[in-house]
């Protein structure tokens, strides 16, 4: 049977998946790479350290799977983040500035102080914040001697992460991105799917950078001297990771929703082929682009959620390992008045306070390590409360249940305090890959190894569904806290 090779950039690692078409994983490979921070609040990655573990996965991901048969590849990877690169080397001319990123938040302000917000959010369906890629890639511009002038002259390569993976994998023959991740740059007419030259012109980067936008699941070129992987193999779906796990959750009809536990915390729901705007500061994006039809989402963004936990076990040594948290945080009945609101890069959707910091309170002499790692699994639940609320309001109804997935769903305690402080039902599936999941049905679909979305949804499968176990006092109390805490900060 046919394998289709999912790749899954990250923002902490690289993850490949062979999988074939009933979804039975064949081979899983994760590398970590570096994470460069030259100041406070600015976070890099070098993009050969990125390309060297894509292909360090992929080789080892066909070495485990043994004799393979490669159909597809689909790509999937951190959005917002940007690259700059040389068209006649493939060499970036700067570290990729990520998109926890905050060094062009002065660039922001003064933008809203133009006015310019309003009707930026009109047109993209995004607030104007740094987190997006206009402004990162200008400041690239700005900041590197003669780029400005190479990019005039057509010398240079602007990318979201998928775009850079195409290009290397295709060995710089194929500049092209994917209407998901060309939604998150602010630079592109959300309606028309097509870059548009009153944002270029705003946001000061040059027409001759940008890739094409094409749909989801579609030949997007083809694989050449990558070791493991046959010359001439599709490329044949891409996403940027977020849509790509509302894909792989199966949220096919308008009204389904997913979130998403990785570095932060991201909540979509499938809002159907018109773009819905948001009134509680949420953002409306491009879900997936099928046989010329988009289909649009609702998100709301919590910039950390296991980056939390990576804290407090790298920053603070509170805990020696990630999965240490869970039996610790069990280890009380609760947090004992203390809480933590995880804005260690800022506070995302719906406050959008780029200058916030993260913050503890409520500690007292009995505080223990044990109260701190409940409060921070707490806190990583209800900073998704403050969104999905802010959802059903712009929707003007309830969420019946909440898809989830990513690395932190795994922890039993976390799902359950997510629909205690939710109320509604969690739902998670026995593959919470769904990061590569997604990029991988869109593959099957762009080479015709699936014929159509009820295909894919006949696989899906359930894990585990966790209910609310708390009394609505309870419930009000604990939000009332997090209120308290949020304006401090």
């Amino acid at each position: 049977m046919p394998l289709i090779c999912a790749i899954d950039q990250g923002t902490t690692g690289t993850t490949v998946i062979l999988l074939n078409e009933k979804l039975e994983i064949k081979a899983r490979v994760n590398q970590e790479f570096r994470q460069i921070y030259p100041k406070p609040s600015w976070v890099e990655h070098d993009p050969e350290d990125i390309w060297a573990s894509t292909l360090a996965t992929i080789k080892s991901a066909c070495e485990q799977a043994g004799d393979t048969d490669i159909a597809a590849i689909g790509i999937t990877n951190q959005r917002e983040t940007t690259v700059v690169w040389d068209r006649k080397t493939g060499k970036a001319i700067h570290n990729a500035i990520v998109w926890q990123d905050r060094r062009t938040a002065g660039v922001i302000r003064q933008l809203k102080d133009e006015a310019n917000e309003s009707w930026i959010q009109k047109k993209t369906g995004l607030m104007l914040d740094p987190y997006f890629s206009g402004t990162k890639v200008a400041w690239i511009l700005d900041h590197v001697e003669g780029a400005r002038e190479r990019a005039e002259r057509g010398e240079l390569a602007f990318g979201t992460i998928d775009t850079y993976l195409l290009w290397r994998l295709t060995e710089g023959q194929t500049h092209k991105t994917d209407v998901s991740n060309a939604s998150r740059t602010l630079l592109m007419d959300l309606e028309k799917a097509e870059w548009d030259p009153e944002l270029l012109k705003v946001f000061r980067v040059p027409a001759s950078l940008l890739p094409e936008i094409c749909g989801n699941a579609q030949e997007f070129g083809k694989a050449r001297g990558v070791p493991g992987i046959t010359d001439g193999t599709p490329i044949a779906g891409i996403a940027g990771d977020q849509q790509a796990a509302l894909f792989g959750q199966a949220c096919f009809d308008a009204g389904e929703a997913k979130c998403t536990y990785g570095t932060g915390a991201f909540l979509l729901m499938n809002t159907g082929t018109k773009p819905v705007p948001s009134v509680h500061r949420l953002l409306t994006t491009a879900a997936w682009r099928l046989n010329g039809k988009t289909t649009y989402a609702l998100e709301g963004s919590a910039f950390i959620a296991g980056a939390m936990v990576q804290w407090l076990r790298d920053g603070i040594g509170l805990i020696k390992s990630a999965a240490e948290i869970e039996e610790l945080a069990r280890s009380v009945e609760s947090s004992d008045g203390v809480v933590a609101v995880p804005a260690l890069s800022g506070l995302g959707a719906p406050h959008w306070q780029p200058d916030a910091r993260g913050v503890i309170w409520g500690l007292t002499r009995g505080t223990t390590r044990a109260h701190i790692a409940r409060a921070a699994l707490e806190g990583i639940a209800l900073q998704n409360v403050d969104i999905l609320r802010a959802m059903e309001n712009d929707l003007g109804k309830p969420l019946v249940e909440l898809k989830v997935d990513g690395g932190a769903s795994a922890n039993n305690l976390l799902m359950q305090m997510q629909s205690d402080f939710l109320g509604r039902k969690i739902v998670r599936p026995e593959m919470t890959d769904t990061t590569a999941l997604g990029a991988a049905l869109l593959a099957g679909l762009g080479v015709g190894l699936y014929t159509s979305l009820d295909d894919i949804r006949a696989n899906w499968k359930v894990d585990q569904v966790f209910e609310s176990a708390i009394t609505e006092a309870e419930r009000e109390a604990h939000l009332r806290r997090w209120n308290q805490a949020v304006q401090r900060v």
